[in-house]
């Protein structure tokens, strides 16, 4: 609404649409009634969708297609903003009437409440992307002030900024001139910013979940844990249950699962899988760089499932070498590593060149780098400490009031002086 006050009526329409299908698909005994009411709502929340992220990408590729024979004819494009988070909020909106339709879910009598499950300012914009089944409940609850609450939740969104401000945009510092002209710079450094990335994403985004987590956790509202640990997987299907796990569950418990999930002959398992995929990426940005990010993930998914060990007996617990372990983790983090330059070049041509060049030249000129090597040195440590933090899942303190206010000033004055403020948005922001 802050640039284009109007957009508001996008929001009230899907939720008018949405909060009536929810009540006539509870109140239908008809199951093609049921399932039209359905229908309906999902078309209106992808038509949204469709309109305002990927009409001018899906018009782009047919002007490019109808120039390539004799004449020429050109689509018009839309000239529109795209809202902020609305791949978000419409998956949200989705969720309720599928849960509803299932009949897992009780439609929302209230309008207001249901409202505020599409709109719920702390997690509005880059998710967790929650379940009616969560959340509406907790907001017909009264809750009272908790001062717990208030300490785990401030605490949970210092950390949050402190991941954002003092690691992800420190490591941004190095990484965007890196990936803005990468012809200027050896094969070794393409690499180091490609790992760097993999951190800067992870803080990025996790930071900013741990921020509405925690705000809502301040009201008494409890969110989703949306991630957990996952650069520590030692697969790439591991990764997916430990990354923007909020996204993964939603694409499995509505796409992959109605389209026969992994019950199904193994050719049509693949489609299953590549199809969720594909989605996934092009739900990240209309962009074919965004599509080949997904598929890279879908083609990793499938060479495991091939390549993976069968175990006789299921029950018998499986001995782990610590060198089998060690590599296995670092070929999941190299392969989604590889994958993220898709996700991060500004173009296609760009990420080709990157992976086509990652060892032409594996030096790493130190001189060419936005950082110099004691501020590279110091973001190394951040990420042991970040590492070490999340990957032992240490809890920080709140009980002690005086070893909180000490902590949670401590991670305040970290940020402050330490943070990198050059008005970096959230990555996901764009989504």
């Amino acid at each position: 609404m802050a640039f284009k006050p109007i957009y508001i009526l996008i929001l009230g329409g899907t939720i008018v649409i949405d909060y009536y299908a929810g009540l006539f698909i509870e109140k239908t005994t008809d199951e093609a009634k049921r399932k039209r009411l359905l229908i309906l709502s999902l078309i209106t929340n992808v038509g949204v969708l469709c309109v305002f992220k990927y009409y001018n990408f899906f018009i782009d590729n047919f002007n490019h297609l109808l120039n390539q024979g004799p004449g020429s004819f050109q689509f018009y494009y839309l000239k529109i903003l795209l809202p902020i988070g609305l791949s978000f909020h419409t998956f949200q909106a989705m969720s309720y009437t599928i849960e509803v339709y299932r009949r897992n879910q009780a439609a929302e009598k209230h309008f207001g409440i249901y409202a505020l499950y599409v709109m719920y300012y702390p997690q509005l914009v880059a998710g967790p992307i929650e379940r009616p089944q969560n959340v509406l409940y907790q907001f017909h609850e009264k809750h009272r002030l908790d001062y717990l609450n208030i300490k785990n939740g401030l605490m949970q969104m210092a950390w949050g900024m402190f991941k954002k401000v003092v690691i992800a945009d420190r490591l941004s510092i190095l990484i965007d001139p890196v990936y803005s002209n990468p012809e200027r710079y050896p094969g070794g450094t393409l690499i180091l910013a490609t790992v760097l990335y993999s951190f800067q994403i992870y803080c990025d985004f996790s930071g900013y979940s741990d921020i509405g987590i925690g705000a809502a956790k301040t009201m008494g509202v409890q969110l989703m844990t949306n991630f957990r640990a996952p650069y520590l997987s030692r697969s790439v299907s591991e990764f997916w249950t430990r990354w923007h796990i909020s996204l993964s569950t939603w694409f499995k418990d509505y796409v992959y699962i109605p389209l026969g999930g992994n019950r199904v002959p193994v050719k049509r398992w693949i489609f299953n899988l590549m199809v969720v995929f594909l989605i996934s990426g092009l739900w990240h940005g209309a962009d074919w760089k965004f599509v080949v990010w997904g598929a890279l993930h879908g083609v990793f998914m499938i060479i495991e499932h091939f390549t993976r060990k069968k175990h006789k007996d299921k029950n018998q617990p499986v001995k782990l070498n610590p060198v089998a372990v060690a590599l296995q983790w670092l070929l999941t983090f190299a392969l989604v590593s590889f994958a993220w330059i898709f996700f991060r070049a500004a173009h296609f041509s760009t990420a080709m060149y990157i992976a086509g060049h990652l060892f032409t030249d594996v030096s790493v000129n130190f001189s060419q780098l936005a950082l110099n090597v004691t501020e590279l040195g110091f973001a190394v440590m951040l990420l042991a400490v970040l590492m070490l933090k999340e990957g032992f899942s240490v809890h920080l303190p709140v009980k002690n009031t005086w070893t909180f206010a000490l902590v949670f000033l401590t991670i305040c004055f970290s940020c402050y002086f330490f943070g990198v403020f050059d008005n970096k948005q959230f990555i996901y922001f764009q989504f």
